[in-house]
């Protein structure tokens, strides 16, 4: 964990976050600035800064199992959702703690912003 990374922050309990998920390797919370009706972040414990830093595979079934898990308990699947993963400044990511995006609620257009 890293004490200067707000996720890192909300997972320690530090500060407040709606959560909607949490098991011992991952924690799912509402985003608070959404671009959805749902906006939910998917977050692993473990801090790992973008995509490109992930080490272990694992990682990766872990946070898509969860993002899938809870769009299925939270009855996204029928309306349909959109996945979405930031790496770096240019393509979006302001947290540099690894994290999905799942979004539905709206209709999402191709190609995106």
């Amino acid at each position: 964990m890293s004490d200067d990374c707000i996720f890192c922050r909300i997972i320690k309990g530090e500060l407040p976050a709606q959560f909607v998920y949490k098991d011992e390797k991952v924690v799912v919370i509402r985003d608070i600035n959404p671009q959805a009706p749902t906006h939910l972040l998917v977050i692993p414990r473990e801090h790992v800064p973008s995509a490109d830093k992930v080490e272990d595979p694992s990682l990766w079934s872990q946070v898509m199992g969860v993002a899938t898990k809870v769009a299925k308990d939270l009855g996204l699947v029928e309306d349909g959702y959109r996945v979405v993963l930031n790496c770096g400044d240019r393509a979006g990511q302001t947290i540099y703690h690894l994290h999905v995006h799942v979004l539905s609620g709206r209709f999402f257009r191709w190609p995106p912003g």
